[in-house]
């Protein structure tokens, strides 16, 4: 079983289903998907919402070693994502050389918004965070207790790791950032890092096409049903 814990904010609830039928739809082994609701958090992030913060899921990504019993790896990803390929392959990554294995991206922002007019922050590792292996063990420091008094910049940048040398790559394939990276054939994972296509004003980015046609796909049983009916 691949344990997979996706951010969720409400204002991209779309985006989540969407993404976890991507996934299902294209894995070879089980996976258990699991939103990162803040609402069924309560009592275990506390902490107050900050000025930058652009998404409900911020911080709470962090969180994912801990509701992992610190046991085993889990992954984490974003919402705004769709997966074009087998899971299993990403989880097949795995190296126990590291406590983390992410896309380390040289992302440096052009624009200071995003989505809904959210701000959009520069700072180094920008999108590390995005999609994270956790070898979760290695990451007992991200406790609630931890994660809720911790920096932004601390968590995101890897601080609490001590060094970088415990930080392992993986392939850009699998962290595609839409209106970043240059086009590529053999995107496994698209990010619609400054608003997908569920939002009037990215509804003609790249992989948007891709994205409603998995919409629709997740929605021909419901469609076929109402017909029936």
């Amino acid at each position: 079983m691949i344990p997979i814990y996706i951010g969720f904010d409400p204002r991209e609830t779309v985006a989540f289903h969407v993404l976890a039928h991507s996934i299902h739809a294209r894995a070879s082994q089980p996976v258990a998907i699991a939103p990162l609701m803040l609402s069924q958090l309560k009592g275990v992030l506390t902490r107050e919402r900050h000025p930058l913060q652009s998404t409900d899921f911020s911080f709470s990504r962090f969180l994912t070693p801990w509701l992992s019993g610190h046991t085993g790896w889990s992954l984490f990803m974003d919402c705004d994502m769709l997966m074009l390929a087998d899971i299993a392959k990403l989880w097949a990554m795995r190296d126990e050389r590291y406590a983390v294995m992410v896309v380390m991206h040289d992302h440096v922002p052009r624009e200071t918004t995003k989505f809904l007019g959210e701000p959009q922050t520069r700072y180094e590792k920008k999108n590390w965070s995005s999609v994270m292996l956790f070898n979760n063990a290695r990451c007992r420091v991200l406790t609630p207790e931890y994660v809720n008094t911790a920096s932004g910049l601390e968590l995101h940048q890897f601080k609490w790791l001590g060094d970088d040398s415990q930080i392992g790559a993986l392939p850009g394939a699998w962290n595609h950032l839409v209106g970043y990276d240059p086009p590529r054939a053999d995107a496994s994972l698209v990010h619609y890092t400054l608003g997908g296509p569920y939002f009037p004003q990215y509804a003609g980015c790249e992989y948007a096409e891709e994205w409603r046609r998995e919409r629709d796909a997740m929605l021909l049983t419901q469609q076929t049903i109402g017909k029936k009916a």
